[in-house]
Parts: C-alpha cells; sequence; structure tokens
C-alpha cells in the first residue's frame, strides 16, 4: 500500500493520519475536507469560542507537520468509486489511492423554515456567525437541552443574553442520563439564570422582513426571539457515498475495527455506525473521545497489522453553568441509578448507575475525584 485518502479534515481524520504513520506507513496521504480550515477542535466552539477566546482551537501540533499530509481543503467529496478507491471531488477532480478512510463526520438537523437569526452550531463558521449575534439583553430561544444546546444556553447567559430553552423530552439529556437523572438536572438551567421549558416542540418560526422574531410552540405558546439556536441532533455526512456499494444504515456501517462492506475502506468518527455482532445493531458514537481513540484500531486494521477492536467504556464531558459535568458508561431501562455523593439540588454530585448491582455508568457534577474512582471500576468491568 502506498497511498491513502482521507475523507474528512477533523479530529478523526487528524487522529487517522497519526495513527498511520505511527504505524510506520511512509506513503502518500491526501486529507480531503469541505471546509476551509485545517483541523480545528469541535467542543469549544459552544462554550470558550462564542465567548471571544480564540485560543487553542488548532487540533496540530508542531510534530505534525512531520505526517506530511496533502491537505485538499474547500472541496467537498461528492463520490466514492470503490473499485479504484477513487473520490471524486465538487470541482470535479478524482483522487485515486490504495485506501479510503472516511471520516466525514455529522452535519446538524435544521427545523423546517429558515431565517435570519436562526443558527445550529457545527462548525467554525456556524460558531463565527452565532458568537455575532449573542450580545448583552438579546432574547435567545435554544432548541434542544442536549449537550450542545445546554452549553450555548449556559455561554449565552453569561454573555448577559435572555434565554430560553425548549426540550421536547420531559427532562434535558433524558437520551444520556436517563429520565431518573435528567429530572434531577432539570434544575440546572434555572439556577443557572435560564428559562426551561420541557415537554413541547417548536412548530415554526414567526418572522418579519425575514427575520426571525419569535418561536411558535405546538402548544400555542409564542417566545419572542431575536437569536434562536437549532440543537436537536445531527445526522452522518453520507449521502456522498449514495450508489457506491457501501453499506448505509444510520451511518457508514463497520464491524468493531472500523471496517466497512468495501475492502480497503475504513470509516470513524461521528459518521461510522458501529454493529455489534452479537445483536447485529448500529450505533454512532459522536464523542470526542471516540474520534480520538478509534483511528489507531481502525488503521491496524486497515494496514493489516493487527486484530484489535474497539474496547473500553464510552465517555463525555460537558461545561455548563460553571461546572463540569463527566459521564461515562452505558445504560438502560434496567438499570437503577443512586445519588452516592452529594446533592443535585445544591451542588456538586456523584450517580452511579447499576445493572444487578453492578456499576454500569457514572455521572459526576464537578466531583473528578470521584468520577475518577468510579470509572476505574467500569473500565475493570469492560
Amino acid at each position: 500500500m502506498r497511498s491513502v485518502t482521507i475523507v474528512g479534515a477533523s479530529l478523526a481524520g487528524l487522529s487517522s493520519a497519526r495513527a498511520l504513520r505511527e504505524e510506520g506507513f511512509d506513503g502518500r496521504i491526501t486529507m480531503i475536507g469541505d471546509e476551509i480550515h485545517r483541523p480545528y477542535d469541535r467542543p469549544p466552539l459552544s462554550k470558550q469560542f462564542l465567548k471571544g477566546i480564540d485560543d487553542g482551537m488548532s487540533l496540530e501540533t508542531e510534530e505534525d507537520s512531520a505526517l506530511e499530509l496533502d491537505f485538499r481543503l474547500g472541496n467537498a467529496a461528492v463520490g466514492l468509486d470503490p473499485s479504484g478507491r477513487t473520490v471524486l471531488l465538487a470541482d470535479g477532480t478524482e483522487v485515486l489511492s490504495d485506501a479510503v478512510v472516511v471520516a466525514t463526520g455529522a452535519s446538524a438537523i435544521r427545523l423546517a423554515g429558515s431565517a435570519d437569526g436562526v443558527h445550529v452550531l457545527r462548525s467554525l463558521d456556524d460558531a463565527l456567525a452565532l458568537r455575532a449575534e449573542l450580545t448583552p439583553g438579546a432574547r435567545v430561544v435554544v432548541v434542544g437541552a442536549g449537550f450542545i444546546g445546554s452549553e450555548v444556553a449556559s455561554t449565552a447567559v453569561e454573555l448577559g443574553c435572555d434565554v430560553t430553552v425548549v426540550e421536547a423530552s420531559a427532562s434535558p439529556l433524558e437520551r444520556v442520563f436517563g429520565t431518573q437523572i435528567g429530572a434531577l438536572v432539570a434544575g440546572w438551567h434555572n439556577r443557572g439564570g435560564a428559562h426551561l421549558i420541557t415537554g413541547v416542540t417548536v412548530s415554526g418560526f414567526a418572522m418579519s422582513s425575514g427575520r426571525v422574531t419569535a418561536v411558535e410552540l405546538r402548544d400555542g405558546r409564542l417566545l419572542p426571539a431575536d437569536v434562536v439556536v437549532v440543537g436537536v441532533g445531527s445526522r452522518p455526512n453520507t449521502r456522498w457515498l449514495d450508489g457506491s456499494g457501501i453499506e448505509l444504515s444510520g451511518g457508514v456501517v463497520t464491524d468493531k475495527r472500523g471496517v466497512t462492506s468495501i475492502p480497503g475502506v475504513v470509516a470513524v468518527g461521528d459518521c461510522a455506525a458501529v454493529r455489534d455482532p452479537a445483536t447485529g445493531t448500529t450505533i454512532r458514537d459522536e464523542h470526542w473521545t471516540a474520534a480520538a481513540t478509534r483511528p489507531s484500531v481502525a488503521m491496524k486494521a486497515l494496514l493489516g497489522s493487527g486484530v484489535e477492536t474497539f474496547s473500553g467504556v464510552p465517555y463525555v464531558w460537558s461545561d455548563q453553568y460553571q461546572s463540569r459535568i463527566q459521564f461515562a458508561g452505558h445504560h438502560g431501562l434496567d438499570c437503577s441509578a443512586d445519588i452516592v455523593e452529594g446533592d443535585p439540588e445544591l451542588g456538586p454530585f456523584v450517580a452511579v448507575y447499576r445493572r444487578d448491582g453492578h456499576p454500569v455508568a457514572v455521572l459526576a457534577v464537578s466531583s473528578p475525584r470521584s468520577f475518577g474512582k468510579w470509572r476505574r471500576q467500569l473500565v475493570a468491568r469492560d
């Protein structure tokens, strides 16, 4: 193998390039990106970047110059011919290689209707546009109380905005933390300075001269808004692979090594849907840690230098309302959750999820030492 094309110039793509070199690959690596920007870190976009802090955004280090990457930025991939490992670009050019790494990530879901002042937050350009509008006194409505929505709400409060958060579920982050704990964390927003509305969806936007003026709720309420931020999830960027023959099901389907249905093609990051061999179900892990660590396994599989599979306990963190939230593990409806430290109503706390008496997940708020202790127990049982 003398050449590899990496489609996607973000964390998963850069991590793949690093892993290839670490495995001794000395051939050509072409990195294709639809954005004009070199690899940058996305988690800060909803936090310090919105506050005007631009430092520490680059993912590249001085050592990365030794990777000798051939960047093709601002030129999206629009097709893949698997027979020749050929990637077709938007400008009509083709990139041929011996292997392809699909790391195209995901795009934010947008609600029907378009107006000035309605934003999503997924890219640096999204963040730049939103940052310009988060001015003191602005009436901000955040649709969706997941991690992105909650982080944006927290940042907007800090910037002096009047913030309302609308969540369709009964509690924020219910899908991640479960109903029991989700109900406890609902108070974060109100205590932090935002108004939280749950159990209702958005029906549309009121506009004047093309500019949003309010958010219309299904129950008939109208929320005045100068700025709207939609954070209701994402879709994997896989449309460019339609017709390629690669298996797609909620993402690019891979095994637990990142290997796809087409030889010489692997997928990593937010676009990859990993199939569980026991159940046949596929899961996309959209967290930073997966994009940073799984490429090392996938590149070994691509080069034929290892038989490792993805392992470890899923981990995610978030900064909201001056608190650091950390979560690790798996949980389901068959789990019970107990507060083992602190009080959710007063401040820092730790909740442990158990299945058949064994800890399977842990949530900690501003309690890093306790989180580390419980997380190590989860790792031991993985």
